[in-house]
């Protein structure tokens, strides 16, 4: 018999959520399967089996928060494979032989039931009372589902959680009546995910003296340039031209000219970040992620447009590691896919900085003084810490960003 353990996830995160099990009590193991999902601050990780045999226990239901090296499950490692066939095979006999004995045309199922239950051995599928055994359950004190009063595995694990059910129904019951019956109510438990997301734009804006400054950027001369390159950007290269290079890019030419806003507080220390490695928020079912493109400066637009695809699908397969999510020195939003015009991100620290990136409209522009055009414009913001970073170098940053973006061609030169 060996215990399952909760490994060492990542850096900083010690504890998680049981999300779901993914395999059964009873059920044959091989080492190396995955048992059971953890839901963490930032992504799911499943955890494997070291070693084969039957998962005898679960000690953890999903919703239960568990520590690094909490014991959440025992797998009997004696057992093999045949054991739990050979098992399944004496439950389907078990099975056949109660078919056997059903009730004639003249007699009742309770009649039968009561010949079953006199017996002083109740009547019990070897793999019932098996489990019974090992979580030290009396076969009598179990209230049988099956109409001839048979004992399954079904009953002991529901034997087992009526405890912990009965706690939640009170709970839920006296919640319930502290509510008022003609104002109906959803309660929904807040994911783990959810909860972390809310901690830190809390802390973020408790702990950062956070400003927004914004500008506005002519897409014109980027859409043309998309609108002719990307049939051949696509054939070339697998993948689509969108915004998201272009603005990655952008950013990089920003951050070498202000290199305060690519940075972050170490207690009374400013550590200025020689490298570029950007975050690209991601909108989930679980609530936001900020996945991270590596050395985004080495990388051209393919490689930009390729990482972040990637990145996203990863994101809604909940398939993301820890590293995927750590160490990104600046962080790029987009609410312009949902429809946002205007909005101030908040800061996703401990990183100094963040640009917002809003719906392309089509406005009025004046071109001189007699003139008039309709461009596609979007607005664009940018979330810092005062603390480190002034007005006027928070201004040129984006107005830095406005410039490469309104002349794309320059990005090949300074991004």
């Amino acid at each position: 018999m060996i215990e399952v353990k909760v490994p060492e996830l990542a850096e900083s995160v010690t504890e998680g959520t049981v999300a779901e099990w993914l395999k059964k009590i009873g059920e044959y193991i091989e080492k190396g399967d995955n048992l059971v999902e953890l839901e963490t601050d930032k992504v799911n990780v499943e955890i494997a089996a070291d070693e084969a045999g039957i998962l005898t226990e679960v000690l953890a239901q999903p919703g239960d928060i568990v520590k690094v090296g909490d014991v959440i499950a025992k797998i009997d490692t004696s057992s093999n494979k045949e054991d739990v066939e050979n098992d399944n095979t004496s439950d389907k006999n078990v099975e056949e032989q109660a078919e056997t004995k059903q009730p004639k045309s003249e007699e009742k199922p309770e009649e039968i039931k009561q010949s079953f239950s006199s017996s002083s051995r109740p009547i019990a599928t070897p793999s019932a009372r098996k489990l019974a055994r090992e979580k030290g359950i009396d076969l009598q004190s179990i209230s049988p589902r099956d109409p001839l009063g048979r004992v399954t595995k079904g009953d002991i694990i529901e034997h087992g959680e009526k405890p912990k059910q009965n706690t939640i129904e009170k709970k839920e019951n006296k919640e319930a009546i502290q509510e008022n019956p003609t104002k109906p109510v959803e309660r929904i438990r807040m994911s783990r995910r959810r909860q972390t997301i809310a901690k830190r734009l809390v802390e973020a804006q408790q702990t950062a003296a956070m400003l927004t400054t914004f500008n506005e950027v002519d897409m014109t001369n980027l859409m043309d340039l998309r609108k002719r390159r990307k049939d051949k950007f696509l054939e070339n290269n697998g993948v689509k031209l969108g915004f998201m290079s272009f603005f990655t890019k952008a950013v990089i030419g920003a951050l070498k000219k202000y290199p305060y806003v690519n940075a972050e507080i170490q207690g009374d220390e400013i550590v200025l970040k020689k490298f570029f490695d950007i975050g690209v928020a991601v909108s989930t079912e679980d609530g936001l992620v900020v996945p991270v493109v590596r050395d985004a400066d080495r990388l051209d637009f393919a490689g930009i447009e390729k990482e972040i695809g990637g990145l996203a699908e990863k994101a809604h397969k909940k398939k993301l590691a820890i590293d995927d999510l750590q160490g990104g020195t600046f962080t790029i939003t987009n609410g312009g896919v949902f429809g946002s015009l205007w909005s101030t991100p908040i800061l996703n620290t401990p990183q100094v900085g963040i640009l917002g990136m809003h719906k392309v409209q089509m406005r009025p522009v004046a071109i001189d003084d007699e003139r008039f055009e309709n461009r596609p414009m979007m607005y664009i913001a940018l979330s810092y810490d005062h603390r480190i970073i002034d007005g006027k170098d928070a201004v040129g940053f984006l107005v830095k960003v406005k410039e490469l973006i309104e002349d794309p061609e320059s990005l090949l030169l300074e991004g």
